[in-house]
């Protein structure tokens, strides 16, 4: 008989719920239907046979909505010349200047030794997220990255900038339908 103070355990399946959930690339993978099962449940290290984890994974990919993707109408460019701007703030000169700031940072046009690629239009948190994967894929990181009011803003190396334009307007081409 069970004492007052025992743990209730969680079953396999809410247990591999709960462990597909903490890994966001696994969950789109289940989603897209491109997943192996055995691998993917030897992957989550959870208490269990392979093979009920893998059983318990299917089962939860069918639940899940397919994966979709859908073109964002934006206009994507690049402005090279990008650096850290000095005196940022009320009353200075560069005022309004800033393409891109973040606590106390501001970026924007100086003559600085980076590249901004900036997209205006049908852009949101979820086209964000798509396009600093795509980057990430492409061996290109971002120094700084921002979306607000149909403006999305990433800074990159100088010599990255074209594949990062190029990378970017590929990512927009295919943003992931989010899911409620």
């Amino acid at each position: 008989m069970p004492t007052r103070d025992a743990v209730p355990t969680m079953s396999l399946a809410a247990e591999t719920r709960r462990a597909v959930d903490r890994h966001p690339f696994l969950r789109t993978a289940l989603r897209a239907g491109v997943v192996n099962y055995t691998a993917a449940a030897r992957y989550l290290e959870i208490d269990g046979e392979p093979d009920a984890v893998a059983t318990a994974l299917r089962r939860y990919a069918d639940e899940l909505p397919a994966y979709e993707t859908a073109s964002r109408d934006a206009r994507v460019r690049m402005e090279s010349g990008i650096g850290p701007l000095e005196g940022e703030g009320e009353g200075t000169s560069t005022d309004g200047d800033a393409l891109l700031t973040v606590g106390g940072a501001a970026l924007g046009p100086c003559g600085g030794d980076r590249t901004a690629i900036v997209a205006t239009g049908d852009v949101d948190t979820p086209a964000l997220a798509d396009a600093l994967a795509r980057l990430s894929t492409d061996g290109i990181s971002a120094d700084a990255a921002a979306v607000a009011d149909g403006t999305m803003v990433i800074v990159v190396e100088r010599r990255e900038g074209a594949n990062a334009l190029r990378a970017v307007e590929g990512a927009l081409e295919h943003v992931g339908v989010s899911i409620d």
